[in-house]
């Protein structure tokens, strides 16, 4: 490093008008080899290039970042490319995040989620999943829960239903109130959008949240012939890909959804982030696909990339 220095002081100094000084005077002083500077010199082009394809390949990671308005880790970024002809491998896209200081997103832990005491009933069912959670195939195992959304304005609760083999997000409701109606209306948007998908063996998946032993969920469920499945008390990493979901969901919402004043604002924020988690957003698990792709790709067999 003091070398280069030394070299650059060097070449500064030469190409000054005032200069009566040779290099091999220069270098004597500085106390180098003149081979070694002329070999500096020499390789300069050569770092003037690799710096140039650097920033053109830095372009590239940047565009793949921003894209749709969500930041991204290295693996997004790479899977990002891929979906538009670029291959740039981990290790380039890391290095050169460390090189101009791009950072990704990381998850914090949820907070502590508070439900309505008066829903509660004492029925909990099996947990039929057992974390066998893509052993069923498509539309086999769907799993729900309800997360918190804090914004500017106060906090909202958002309900989701999650194809555990597929990763889509089939159903989704945000609600005002932790009221019990919007984890139903949850569950009729599921049967209306995808209804034709499912049958008798298909598992519904929760923890033991007081909207999940409510007499009417319950009834819902039973009266579209779904089997009720449920967490063991206490224990998130029985639904811990609905869990995940939540995490990526809020790394990647929080900073904009928190300067927001009203409901409507989050909900179309939610909306489109939902939009772009089902069709754009790529996952390393899924074959670097997003979950509509995969989801095709699983039910006929052709691979996009």
């Amino acid at each position: 490093m003091i070398s280069q220095m030394k070299f650059e002081i060097i070449y500064s100094t030469i190409n000054k008008e005032c200069n009566v000084l040779s290099v091999s005077r220069l270098c004597e002083i500085a106390n180098v080899s003149r081979s070694g500077y002329y070999s500096w010199v020499n390789s300069f082009s050569q770092r003037e290039r690799r710096e140039a394809k650097d920033k053109a390949n830095f372009d590239l990671v940047l565009k793949a970042y921003k894209f749709r308005g969500y930041a991204k880790g290295a693996r997004s970024i790479h899977m990002r490319l891929l979906h538009v002809g670029v291959c740039m491998n981990l290790k380039k896209i890391r290095r050169l995040m460390r090189k101009y200081g791009l950072k990704c997103p990381y998850r914090k832990p949820n907070p502590y989620r508070k439900m309505a005491k008066e829903l509660r009933t004492n029925t909990t069912f099996k947990n039929e999943v057992n974390r066998k959670f893509v052993n069923g195939g498509i539309r086999k195992v769907l799993l729900t829960d309800i997360t918190y959304i804090f914004y500017d304005g106060g906090v909202c609760y958002l309900s989701t239903i999650l194809d555990a083999f597929t990763r889509e997000i089939l159903a989704y409701k945000l609600s005002k109130t932790l009221m019990v109606d919007f984890v139903l209306k949850t569950v009729d948007e599921l049967v209306e959008t995808h209804g034709c998908e499912l049958d008798d063996t298909t598992i519904i998946h929760s923890d033991q949240g007081c909207h999940y032993t409510s007499k009417a969920f319950i009834q819902l469920l039973s009266d579209n012939n779904f089997i009720q499945s449920m967490s063991r008390k206490g224990n998130c990493w029985d639904n811990a890909p609905q869990e995940s979901f939540f995490g990526h969901m809020k790394d990647e919402i929080k900073d904009g959804v928190a300067k927001m004043k009203s409901f409507d604002e989050v909900k179309d924020k939610i909306d489109d982030w939902m939009d772009y988690y089902n069709n754009d957003r790529y996952q390393w698990d899924l074959l670097k696909l997003s979950p509509k792709e995969y989801y095709l790709y699983a039910t006929t067999g052709i691979y996009p990339l």
